[in-house]
């Protein structure tokens, strides 16, 4: 098959880190695969071997329309089986090339219960026509769309992120090098990791972490991410309000979570809403005990293997942190194996890839030769 992925950019999230490592998959497998990238180039993105096609779009009439006159070119060029589309302006680019006939009616994803009020609400459902088929990351996110009248409920699917379970495999030894690099002895360890934007809601992670910080001395938070620098300087600026500078680490991006993940003792999420966090999954893979507010596709992700607790309620999240901390480190190493084994069962990343891979075939009307290895 010839594949295109159309997405906003390869910024460092983590519906940008679904995408390439399905892409990777994909062209491993022998596929023709293709990004068409509506943004300009970032500072910070994933890095990946796939082909890729900037459109170098800015928010000027004249370069929108430059921009779909080269994605038509291109695509037409390409000459695509699959368009995947990813996103509110990736699904409407998507969309928008298929009505031009530039390529086939697209596959939407929706990577998030939330992606905007009624204005894109109205534009998914008066597009729905040029789209093939709508996914969604998770039966929130779907039952949400559903509701809004944004899709039908006949042309909208769940199909889950996958996480790369050998990547997050854990590993003791490097563990103890980050650890020891991070300059902590015998703390207690608690990582959260996102963007540090509204929806990942740090702040309330923040009060939550001063409630466990009163009741254990020996406690750090790790944040890893960035964002726009208004609202990292507001969470720098109520972790010092709380008088948590001197245990509250904000480590900004970063490209070794596996070894964050090794280094930790447990992992916070805070989130206000959430599609399908795939920090979360890792975490889980990494034989972590997750702590996560109970958002969007968290519970489908976590199910028993990890603790939830309502969204904006910062003493329900400490008391669930506390809880952990309570545990015997048998008790945490139990529910962390536990973690584990659901990702491996039922979310890794290579059976995801084969359900994709078995949907675009039936899309295509190509025949799938042999299951994906």
């Amino acid at each position: 098959m010839r594949i295109v992925y159309i997405l906003t950019s390869l910024g460092m999230g983590g519906a940008e880190r679904q995408v390439l490592a399905l892409g990777d998959r994909f062209a491993q497998r022998g596929h023709a695969v293709a990004l068409l990238v509506l943004r300009p180039r970032l500072d910070e993105e994933w890095p990946t071997q796939i082909g890729v096609f900037r459109l170098d779009m800015r928010k000027t009439p004249l370069s929108v329309l430059r921009a779909i006159l080269r994605g038509r070119r291109f695509l037409r060029e390409f000459r695509p089986d699959i368009v995947h589309s990813h996103g509110f302006h990736g699904n409407m680019m998507a969309r928008l090339f298929h009505f031009v006939g530039a390529s086939p009616a697209p596959i939407a994803t929706i990577h998030n219960v939330y992606e905007g009020g009624s204005a894109r609400m109205l534009a998914y459902r008066l597009t729905d026509r040029l789209s093939r088929l709508t996914t969604a990351v998770s039966a929130a996110a779907a039952e949400r769309f559903v509701r809004m009248k944004a899709v039908p409920a006949h042309k909208c699917i769940v199909l889950s992120n996958g996480i790369d379970t050998t990547e997050f495999a854990p590993d003791p030894d490097r563990g103890a090098r980050m650890r020891s690099e991070l300059a902590v002895n015998d703390a207690f360890v608690w990582l959260a990791a996102g963007r540090i934007v509204p929806a990942k809601d740090f702040p309330n992670l923040l009060r939550a972490f001063a409630q466990v910080k009163s009741e254990f001395n020996s406690v750090r938070l790790w944040i890893a991410g960035d964002g726009p620098i208004s609202e990292v300087a507001r969470v720098r600026a109520l972790a010092s309000e709380l008088s948590l500078g001197c245990c509250v680490q904000i480590l900004g991006l970063r490209r070794d979570l596996p070894a964050l993940l090794d280094a930790s003792d447990g992992f916070a999420l805070g989130s206000a809403w959430e599609g399908m966090p795939l920090a979360v999954g890792e975490a889980m893979a990494a034989e972590k005990v997750v702590v996560s507010t109970d958002v969007g596709g968290t519970r489908e992700l976590v199910g028993e293997a990890g603790l939830l607790v309502p969204a904006r309620d910062a003493n329900a999240l400490a008391q669930a942190m506390l809880r952990v901390m309570r545990m015997s480190r048998e008790e945490r190493r139990a529910l962390g194996r536990a973690a584990r084994l659901r990702i491996v069962q039922s979310f890794s990343i290579d059976a995801k890839a084969a359900e994709w891979e078995a949907l675009y075939l039936s899309i295509s009307g190509n025949v799938l030769n042999q299951p994906m290895s």
